[in-house]
């Protein structure tokens, strides 16, 4: 049996229901997985209509309700939100619902009801103004999960990152490069590339510093944190090296083909790199939960929101990876089904 994907429809003021429908246009899709929107109906099919799009909506209670056949999207729909909502425009309306989506789609996920969600952007601004006070997806997962020790992973292309530190202040984030939450990272790198079908990865560390500190010349934080998570690291058997100097480690793993992965230090130092090579394309991935869950890595493109343009290449590739996945946790549950 193929797993099922729990697709959130994210803001509905953005391009999530857009590159939602285009995204399940692709026949391919249904080959691999059998995708479940968690959204409201009357918004999707605002969608289907903007894309003059073919598609139908059969809207369930439950992921067993779904008839997963290509041209019709079962959703499972929350029905909180006008068929009329403002493209474009940040509304605590749609905040609110973004984080009930999520939710719902959580709730599924902890019992295996579905094997992965796939999340589609929301706005942050939205989300706060409804009063839900978290910087985005992965603290909302990581909360409703009842989980602290998470990371962001993003994939494009021939280059994957993870990150030590994320959504915070960079002077906070070289205070919170400590060598139990580096090794813990290069733990959960290790563990997801597995997951990915990577049977013995090979994980670049890179430094904070310019240069890794240059011997303590710019910095002690490579030799006293990262370094000795490293060590660590290797004990248990992981194959990592480092701290390597950030302005090298890319290219050789992207270019050079030398790592799967590099473990990165705070938010930028991933983002950027990962968004030259494939800005459309790229796949956040959230590790460290008891579920699968991977996103766009894009926002929700208000700009563009309502026009019909958006691409949804992000959209679909995180729906593959998702699958992929979820193919190898639940191998032996989904044979049995």
């Amino acid at each position: 049996m193929k797993p099922i994907l729990g697709i959130t429809m994210g803001d509905a003021a953005g391009v999530g229901p857009e590159i939602i429908i285009k995204a399940l246009t692709d026949t391919h899709i249904y080959d691999i997985a059998r995708p479940i929107v968690f959204g409201d109906k009357k918004i999707m099919e605002r969608a289907i209509g903007l894309l003059h799009s073919k598609l139908t909506c059969n809207s369930v209670q439950n992921p067993q309700q779904g008839y997963f056949r290509y041209g019709t999207i079962d959703i499972v729909d929350l029905d909180n939100l006008p068929a009329d909502l403002p493209f474009a425009k940040v509304d605590a309306r749609a905040g609110k619902a973004a984080y009930e989506y999520i939710a719902k789609a959580m709730q599924f996920a902890l019992k295996q009801d579905i094997h992965a969600i796939v999340t589609a952007p929301l706005n942050k601004e939205a989300l706060n103004l409804s009063g839900c006070n978290y910087p985005g997806h992965t603290e909302i997962l990581g909360a409703l999960s009842g989980e602290k020790d998470y990371s962001m992973m993003l994939v494009s292309g021939s280059l994957k990152v993870i990150h030590v530190t994320t959504h915070v202040a960079l002077r906070e984030a070289c205070d919170l490069v400590k060598k139990e939450r580096v090794l813990k990272v290069i733990k959960l790198a290790d563990e997801t590339l597995k997951l990915m079908g990577i049977e013995k990865p090979r994980i670049a560390v890179a430094g904070l510093n310019p240069h890794c500190g240059e011997h303590g010349l710019f910095g002690t934080e490579d030799e006293l944190e990262i370094l000795p998570a490293i060590k660590l690291a290797q004990q248990a058997g992981i194959n990592a090296i480092g701290p390597m100097p950030p302005d090298s480690v890319f290219h050789r793993a992207a270019n050079l083909g030398e790592f799967d992965i590099v473990v990165v230090m705070y938010h930028d130092q991933g983002h950027i790199p990962i968004k030259v090579l494939g800005f459309e394309s790229g796949v956040n991935v959230t590790v460290g939960l008891p579920i699968i869950r991977t996103s766009v890595d894009h926002g929700t493109a208000f700009p563009i929101a309502g026009e019909g343009i958006a691409d949804s290449k992000s959209m679909t590739e995180s729906l593959i990876l998702g699958a992929r996945m979820a193919n190898v946790k639940f191998a032996d549950f989904l044979n049995k089904e």
